[in-house]
């Protein structure tokens, strides 16, 4: 019987990007779908900027931004008025309180998205088998190692499969083979559901922000109208609510009957399709997995485990930060650095944000379906003088809440072992926490941040320097040098020190040649970058650092590029961060880019004592056996 780390069950955005992860840190994956191709058409099609930054930092935005994508940098509201719809005003898409690097929603159809992962994981030995399903699983425990059996089949039942993994993975999507031989159920938050019709095609027509992304209110109904790829439009319509007296969960609608609904709610504009490429009704309401594990064997993920509404562009992005989210700590389990009890943060972490989702996503639909603001108390709030009855109105509240959330930068994490909180088993008063010495928040994304990379002057983003690698990142903000060369010093012994969780986890093959490995070179377990406050010239890596630090030179940087945002500071990042300028502080960032703590950077053994506290709440006792990034 074949042996497997992984058996992931579905290639929509959850699977492929589990797949993609472990695929390119040397795993064993069998992937199959029960789809005979990719999505040709339609389906999903909303990159929020917060994955985006994701999918740079995994060297595959170029890759998407080739097929030319549409990006929606502002929303225009359309409300009923006396000779039909008029615009009410538009809001940011990501306004600009928001730091982001892209500061727009990607829309590209899924099939494409899909193609962009498929050649990735192909490039890196995985190859997805289809149309197959899966047939049966049980935890058995019959191999230890391998305990879950798991039987596929083609989808016409010719040929059949049995093998055995460490882990099994449903990515399948709302309808869960997995899910219901589990028994597990889904909760639906809001008793309301409905019927919506989605339409893609390309269109003629006098309506003006057809190339932006509108919510359109009128006597005849609702539209939300989203731009796409190669001149096409899509359109949401509600066709049938829970709430009617005739509510029809399989209630339908032909092509032509959509198509002259939308004209009625679109006039005193017309419009008409030269072609339609892809259309399709559908009921959705807003459901959540009880569980997202039962086992930390086998995980479900994406639409398996959350459902809502497509308005608000949240299915794909959500099941993408699921799969990284799992993909690192599997990674950083098997690979012998952490403890199995990471895995069930896995669950902790993602459900709740699967909550804040249909909880956001009620009150969009609410607003969706509720009278919009007048042009004055939208005009009011896009400006910076807006009154304070302006800013109040519940409208504008909520939309400008949503922004941040939406944008996927609003994703926040509970404290746990891996994001420190006071009440954290790691206990040291050189631990910085809001607002007390820092403006970061473990559990929330790294703010970013612009620099000079000392060893060739380029001008980077700090927070894209490491790739998506699976290892911790340890942003050293070294402050000003000539102050804070002994705190560096002393922690970089501290570093270097054999029992120390960086060097505990050293690459077993000390005579390998890593002169040109930029992010590994000492071990897979974490990346340094030091950060110093001091302009780029005047920093000469080799005499200024300790040697630990100094084998990282493609990860020194200065800190000496001036900020919008922290206008008076002289080191601008170290601002950004809350950080004294001229102290600096230690910054523990997981792989997946959220910020696990940030220390205090002080002579003696406190920062690394620190530090050690902090890793030890969940590293392995044991040295691991898998480290060398071999097929485990």
């Amino acid at each position: 019987m074949e042996k497997y780390d992984i058996v992931i069950i579905g290639a929509g955005p959850a699977g492929l990007m589990l797949s993609t992860c472990l695929a390119r840190w040397g795993y064993k994956i069998k992937h199959i779908d029960n789809r005979s191709e990719p999505t040709p058409t339609g389906r999903a099609d909303g990159i929020q900027p917060r994955s985006l930054d994701l999918l740079r930092n995994m060297g595959l935005k170029r890759q998407i931004m080739a097929h030319e994508p549409a990006k929606v940098y502002e929303v225009a509201f359309w409300d009923p008025g006396t000779k039909g719809i008029h615009r009410t005003g538009t809001w940011a898409s990501c306004p600009k309180f928001i730091d982001a690097r892209y500061p727009f929603t990607t829309l590209l159809h899924q099939g494409l998205i899909e193609r962009v992962f498929i050649e990735d994981i192909e490039k890196h030995g995985v190859k997805i088998k289809r149309p197959w399903t899966i047939t049966e699983f049980n935890n058995n425990g019959k191999d230890p190692v391998y305990p879950v059996e798991v039987s596929l089949a083609h989808v016409d039942g010719t040929l059949k499969e049995t093998l055995r993994a460490k882990y099994l993975f449903s990515g399948e999507g709302a309808r869960s083979f997995v899910r219901d031989q589990l028994g597990v159920k889904i909760h639906h938050k809001d008793p309301i559901a409905h019927v919506w019709g989605v339409m893609d095609g390309v269109v003629r027509t006098d309506f003006p922000d057809i190339k932006m992304k509108c919510t359109i209110h009128s006597d005849a109904g609702s539209i939300m109208v989203i731009p796409r790829e190669n001149n096409m439009v899509r359109l949401y319509i509600q066709i049938a609510s829970s709430t009617d007296e005739d509510w029809n969960p399989r209630k339908t609608a032909t092509t032509e009957e959509v198509q002259s609904h939308a004209q009625e709610i679109m006039r005193p504009y017309h419009i008409e399709w030269d072609r339609v490429e892809w259309y399709s009704v559908y009921p959705i309401g807003q459901g959540i997995a009880e569980r997202y594990t039962l086992d930390e064997r086998i995980f479900m993920g994406g639409d398996v485990c959350h459902t809502h509404s497509p308005k608000a562009g949240q299915g794909m992005n959500t099941a993408f930060l699921d799969a990284v989210n799992l993909a690192w700590k599997i990674h950083h389990v098997e690979s012998g650095f952490a403890s199995r009890s990471i895995l069930s943060t896995y669950e902790s972490e993602r459900k709740l944000i699967a909550e804040n989702l249909l909880e956001f996503d009620a009150r969009y639909a609410r607003l969706f379906s509720s009278r919009l603001p007048s042009a004055g108390e939208i005009g009011g709030a896009n400006t910076s003088t807006a009154s304070h009855a302006a800013e109040e109105n519940d409208f504008v509240k909520t939309f400008k809440a949503s922004c941040e959330f939406t944008s996927g930068y609003g994703v926040a994490y509970n404290p746990n072992s891996l994001n420190w909180s006071p009440t954290h088993p790691a206990q040291s008063p050189l631990f910085l926490h809001h607002p007390h010495g820092t403006v970061l928040r473990p559990g929330r994304i790294l703010i970013p941040s612009t620099v000079t990379r000392v060893a060739d002057a380029n001008i980077v983003h700090l927070e894209q320097e490491i790739p998506l690698n699976g290892s911790f990142r340890l942003y050293i903000f070294c402050g000003n040098p000539a102050l804070t060369a002994r705190a560096v010093s002393d922690l970089s012994a501290h570093l270097s020190a054999p029992r120390c969780f960086y060097s505990r986890f050293a690459h077993k093959d000390k005579n390998a040649d890593r002169y040109h490995e930029p992010h590994n070179p000492h071990n897979r377990f974490v990346t340094l970058c030091t950060i110093l406050a001091a302009p780029r010239a005047s920093i000469e890596i080799q005499e200024l650092l300790p040697r630990v630090l100094a084998e990282y030179g493609g990860h020194v940087y200065a800190d000496d590029v001036w900020d919008a945002r922290v206008p008076e500071a002289k080191a601008a990042a170290h601002a950004k961060m809350g950080l004294n300028e001229q102290r600096g502080g230690v910054v523990v960032v997981r792989p997946d880019g959220y910020v696990g703590c940030v220390v205090q950077l002080v002579e003696g053994h406190g920062t690394g004592e620190a530090l050690e506290g902090y890793f030890g709440a969940f590293l392995e006792r044991k040295r691991g056996v898998g480290v060398e990034g071999a097929r485990l």
